[in-house]
């Protein structure tokens, strides 16, 4: 079977045509349980505390201006209590079934590490997951391609023989700055 074939017969990737698969966590393996209206309402909370007028902005146009306004720290603090909580109450999703893989199995993720590690734990995953990468656990973020070349150095595979298997544009463009092939789910 080729990579389009699996990805057209809803195998995220098949394992005998890449060394490493990595996964977004949202969206893709689970579904967090996160009130994202009532995050963006103590992020702006927490703007405004600091003196900043922020009314104009989305949850993560906040976390893009949190390092100008000096709380990043706290800002990820809140959403790491936000994802975290949503994550103990998270669904899983049917992709989780496609573990343990194979080969290699990551997951990057634009929620906080922590978050990540609790949803995956909750659904009996984490011993399917050798690495897990999260917003918080380096510098930057997706879809800079850093936290998933991250993931990558971490399992020992090259981005040209991984796939990243995710559920939105964001995703998408994550991969392609990272030179690692992508199937939606």
């Amino acid at each position: 079977m080729t990579r389009d074939e699996a990805a057209a017969d809803g195998d995220a990737a098949a394992d005998d045509e890449f060394d490493a698969v990595v996964y977004d966590l949202d969206g893709t393996l689970v579904r967090l349980a996160v009130d994202w209206d009532a995050a963006a309402r103590d992020a702006v909370s927490l703007f405004e505390r600091h003196g900043h007028d922020v009314a104009d902005a989305d949850l993560w146009g906040l976390l893009e201006r949190a390092d100008s306004a000096g709380i990043r720290g706290e800002l990820e603090s809140l959403l790491g209590e936000h994802e975290v909580d949503g994550a103990e109450r998270a669904d899983r999703l049917s992709h989780a079934d496609e573990l343990p893989r194979g080969v290699p199995t990551g997951v990057c993720s634009l929620n906080c590490e922590a978050a990540c590690r609790v949803a995956l734990d909750r659904h009996g995953l984490a011993d399917s997951v050798d690495v897990v990468v999260g917003r918080d656990s380096v510098g930057t973020y997706k879809p800079d391609p850093e936290p998933l070349l991250a993931t990558l150095r971490d399992l020992g595979v090259p981005p040209e023989r991984a796939v990243f298997v995710g559920d939105s544009e964001r995703d998408e463009l994550t991969a392609n700055r990272a030179g690692v092939s992508f199937r939606y789910v």
